[in-house]
């Protein structure tokens, strides 16, 4: 089990690496991540069906951090998407709102579960036999509904909580890393504004066009950078409102003539000068 494991949790880093260098930040990337690590469970639980465990050290080694190191990353991931997803329209302080909102979400999910995050964090073992046994259920352990809908032979009372728990760190850090984001955006911003007060005069279907590219040659921060805090920070330089960008990048897309029209005047228009300066 411990090798089969092994290989399998290296492999899926790879290929989640590997989807970070092509889609990061993009809807798609967390939707191709939540369909690998499905794909990847589906493959473990078939191992644990035909091979089992050689005893209840393993079994509880398995669903205690073996089996949830995956599953908290599906749980992640599928945060992610419905947050960002979920994003109201509108620009920084609506924004820090939304994302406070889902770190109060965070927290009140740590109020219920707090004994359980003691146990996982202190790295105890008392209660294991009871935690991470498959059949080992008490129901006087606040035990989740959903519990007793899932594959018995595959989970055990609290596997799955676990989990949630790592998840639930990884969210928290990346919904901080976005209010820094913004906080960040907007103190350059403001430093900005003192120098001078710049307005986008071209249209925005330009503007969005011209992001994209940025943000596809790895133009800013080599790429570390979502596309959503690109455009809050062009959206706040350039006092304009870009509304659902991404809609209007996939009309870009689809174009039938000319998809790049901005980025092709651009060069045209500096070659011109160029040409002109000879």
């Amino acid at each position: 089990m411990d090798n089969y494991y092994n290989e399998t949790i290296q492999i899926l880093e790879e290929e989640l690496s590997a989807l970070t260098l092509e889609t990061q930040g993009t809807m798609v990337f967390y939707e191709r991540c939540i369909e690998l690590v499905v794909k990847k469970l589906n493959k473990l639980k078939e191992f644990v069906h035909e091979n089992g465990f050689k005893n209840s050290s393993q079994e509880i080694l398995f669903f205690k951090v073996q089996k949830p190191s995956i599953v908290s990353k599906l749980i992640y991931y599928n945060a992610i998407y419905k947050i960002e997803a979920k994003m109201p329209y509108g620009g920084k302080q609506i924004k820090e709102t939304y994302y406070n909102e889902q770190i109060s979400d965070l927290k009140r999910y740590y109020d219920k579960n707090v004994e359980l995050y003691k146990y996982y964090r202190t790295n105890s073992t008392h209660l294991d036999d009871k935690y991470f046994l498959r059949g080992e259920y008490n129901i006087k352990l606040s035990l989740d509904t959903y519990y007793f809908e899932t594959d018995h032979s595959f989970a055990t009372s609290h596997d799955y909580k676990i989990a949630k728990i790592i998840a639930n760190d990884l969210i928290h850090l990346y919904i901080e890393k976005q209010l820094y984001n913004l906080a960040s955006a907007g103190d350059f911003i403001n430093q900005g504004q003192n120098m001078m007060s710049l307005n986008w005069t071209a249209n925005k279907t330009d503007l969005i066009e011209l992001i994209y590219a940025l943000h596809t040659r790895l133009a800013i921060n080599n790429g570390n950078i979502e596309i959503k805090t690109i455009s809050t920070c062009f959206e706040q330089f350039f006092n304009i409102e870009l509304g659902e960008f991404y809609h209007t990048y996939l009309e870009l897309k689809n174009r039938k003539k000319n998809p790049t029209k901005f980025l092709d005047s651009l060069k045209e228009g500096l070659i011109n000068k160029m040409h002109g300066e000879d």
